[in-house]
């Protein structure tokens, strides 16, 4: 039984209060735990104090503990806590909440397709001119339509020219002379090679050797099958000499002449692939490939250069002046080279910034310079290594902290010295 006990059951009156001040100077003394020790012990390191900043963000640092003006304590920034010259540093928690991604840096093959905008056009190889040599009269059409199909060998018009009934008679003449006396050959050939020269067809003189006559009028045949695109000519007119009667086109083949814009020319050459896409036929894409890019700016109020792709058109469906749309797929020289995603650069204009993931939310932003682009992903030509990882979203956000803390610490630098 203690001694307080033993006075109350005495009947001896002891206070509460005395009661207390005997307890405290008789208590036990504590069990001491590592826990408690750990907690109790004093902290003999000391964490060095850089600066102390304005506790409501504000760009005001002071080198000595102050109040703002509502009374609030300036907050101390530590050396440990002080990042890499050159990075920032973003809580894990607030890296989630923004959602930042990164992505590694790799070498990759970059290629960028070029788009332009053309239309068909005849290909001026398969067209062809029907003329005559001499002056004479049209007797009777047998072609009076324009964008009527021939074929080669078919007659066009019927055609008196005195020239070729001269000529006619000439050979008619030299064949008699040449079967009385075998030595006048050269006039023979003299006569037939006249006629030659007027473009009479060889069936023509043939017939006239055979038959001895001289036809009033000769069956002009179509030089070439297509499609008559021109017709210059009525029954009954007289022509000239070199005068353009008819104009067929062979739309077997056709030409598209695309436009591409004066920046992407360079990456177009001879023999790059090419993807048409005629706007009345959408789904029925054609593939082809560059046959001439054409040596001089064809439209230079739009700033861009004609380039020539060459298609078949079995079927006929392509039509001069349809629209195309052209994508042009340059292989470049194959070779990979450092690449970026474009959303991982931050584009101020002036300047092209990448911000690199350090872990353990530092982040580090570098000026880079971009090479060519496609695909979705650009290439770095200086300051980014494969291997490093680059932040691809959210960038904006970590910026403007990176530009928010450089602009704390240059305040502070300026105010340290004070």
């Amino acid at each position: 039984m203690s001694r307080l006990n033993s006075l109350m059951i005495l009947g001896i009156g002891v206070t509460a209060g005395a009661a207390g001040s005997y307890w405290y100077a008789h208590r036990p003394e504590p069990i001491a735990t590592p826990a408690v020790a750990e907690q109790t012990a004093p902290d003999k390191t000391e964490r060095k104090i850089l600066y102390y900043r304005n506790p409501m963000g504000l760009p005001d640092t002071s080198p000595v503990p102050k109040k703002d003006s509502m009374g609030m304590d300036y907050i101390p920034v530590y050396a440990d806590e002080q990042d890499e010259p050159g990075t920032v540093r973003v809580s894990l928690d607030k890296v989630q909440r923004i959602g930042v991604t990164t992505e590694k840096v790799e070498a990759k093959t970059i290629s960028r397709a070029v788009r332009g905008v053309g239309t068909v056009q005849h290909d001026e190889s398969l067209l062809t001119i029907v003329t005559v040599r001499s002056d004479g009269y049209i007797e009777q059409l047998f072609v009076n339509k324009t964008g009527q199909h021939v074929g080669k060998g078919d007659p066009l018009f019927r055609f008196y020219s005195p020239q070729i009934q001269l000529a006619q008679a000439d050979l008619v003449v030299a064949v008699r002379a040449h079967g009385r006396d075998s030595g006048v050959g050269g006039d023979l050939e003299g006569a037939m090679q006249k006629l030659r020269n007027l473009d009479v067809p060889d069936a023509r003189i043939d017939e006239v050797r055979k038959t001895m006559t001289n036809p009033r009028t000769i069956d002009w045949v179509s030089p070439a099958t297509g499609d008559v695109i021109e017709k210059n000519v009525i029954e009954g007119q007289r022509v000239v000499a070199g005068d353009e009667l008819f104009r067929i086109a062979d739309h077997s083949r056709m030409w598209v002449v695309a436009e591409v814009a004066e920046s992407d020319i360079a990456m177009i050459a001879v023999g790059t692939h090419a993807t048409v896409t005629l706007r009345a036929f959408p789904t029925e894409p054609h593939d082809g490939v560059v046959t001439f890019i054409y040596p001089e700016m064809m439209k230079p109020e739009t700033r861009t250069v004609s380039v020539r792709i060459e298609l078949p058109n079995p079927d006929g469906e392509m039509r001069v002046g349809m629209y195309a749309d052209v994508v042009f797929h340059p292989d470049g020289d194959g070779a990979k080279v450092t690449a970026v995603p474009d959303s991982a650069i931050i584009d101020s204009g002036t300047r092209q910034v990448v911000l690199v993931a350090k872990g353990d939310g530092r982040f580090e932003p570098r000026a880079v310079k971009l090479g060519r682009r496609g695909e979705g992903y650009a290439e770095i030509t200086e300051s980014i290594k494969p291997g490093e990882e680059v932040v691809t979203s959210a960038n904006f956000l970590i910026d403007a902290e990176s530009n928010l803390k450089a602009a704390l610490q240059s305040f502070g630098q300026q105010e340290a010295p004070q």
